[in-house]
């Protein structure tokens, strides 16, 4: 193979063994892995990565000749009873959640649930709150203010209104979003409406919120016109949770980190102990009851899943 032959690019998506892979250039490429990198064992391709593809002859298949380092990455673990790691999609800059104000009705444990995923993989997340058209301005402010409080970036949008889709835009621009979301909050019709050409039909960005304990995890990239992808990540409220120790996960809820070392105890799990800094931190008004509530179950979850594996 000639040095002119190899290109970069980006996998997309992968089906038995057969990778789309978007080079710089806008093409796609379909590529299997080398025999060399089929063979080690520790090559395990994921969406997102960067690879380097390329042809022996002019008119042959590609191949897969490199995988380059991951600078992140959102893992879970991995179907069925095998206690082993699955990456579901590597080099996110960015996990943007994405509930909606009003139909359907936002779960605040749930909105926790994904920003916790993205602090425990050390992504960066914003939070989205589209129909906000659909919101009174108090209920709007209510539920944006709780994230607001806790140190995340919250867009508050509208497909019909036109409300906040500039700014998201730029959010996204030129960056590797996971997006994730149940269904029906309208992340098919916010990327139409930013992105004019991506042309999702609307439910094309699939339901995020498994009720199967092993659902299998199938990742892909969206290209945006202009620069970026966007990856729909399906079964995202399983990523995360792999890999978490539930001792650590209080270090997943930025208001609460901001407390750590302050308690009487050095294990203090923040929720009887006396002389809790988190605690008194709810009582404060400091660390809302809410968000406090959520990782007391998050973390009861986790110590549970521990001593079952």
């Amino acid at each position: 193979m000639t040095a002119d032959a190899a290109q970069r690019g980006v996998v997309l998506e992968g089906t038995g063994g057969v990778w789309r892979v978007h080079t710089s250039d806008g093409t796609v490429h379909s590529a299997s892995l080398r025999g060399r990198l089929k063979q080690d064992q520790h090559a395990k391709l994921a969406v997102g990565d960067n690879v380097t593809i390329g042809q022996d002859d002019p008119g042959d298949a590609w191949a897969i000749t490199e995988i380059h380092p991951r600078r992140s990455r959102l893992a879970r673990r991995a179907p069925g009873k095998r206690h082993a790691e699955r990456i579901v999609v590597s080099n996110v800059d960015q996990v943007v959640v994405v509930f909606a104000f009003v139909k359907p009705e936002p779960h605040a444990g749930m909105i926790d649930r994904f920003l916790v995923i993205a602090e425990a993989n050390g992504v960066a997340a914003r939070l989205v709150l589209n129909k906000c058209d659909l919101a009174t301005e108090s209920d709007q402010m209510a539920l944006s203010a709780l994230y607001e409080r806790a140190g995340y970036h919250v867009h508050r949008t509208s497909v019909r209104a036109r409300v906040g889709l500039e700014e998201l835009h730029d959010a996204l621009a030129g960056r590797v979003s996971a997006l994730s979301g149940p269904s029906g909050v309208g992340k098919s019709s916010l990327l139409n409406s930013m992105f004019p050409g991506v042309e999702l039909r609307v439910g094309d960005i699939s339901e995020s919120v498994n009720k199967g304990r092993h659902t299998t995890v199938g990742a892909k990239l969206i290209p945006l016109p202009g620069g970026g992808f966007v990856a729909d990540t399906p079964g995202l409220r399983e990523v995360g949770l792999w890999g978490i120790d539930s001792n650590a996960v209080d270090a997943c809820f930025p208001e609460i980190r901001a407390c750590l070392g302050e308690c009487r105890f050095q294990d203090c799990a923040h929720d009887r102990e006396p002389g809790c800094a988190v605690r008194a931190a709810v009582a404060e008004g400091r660390v809302s009851a809410e968000r406090h509530a959520s990782y007391v179950k998050l973390r009861a979850e986790l110590a549970e899943s521990e001593h079952r594996y």
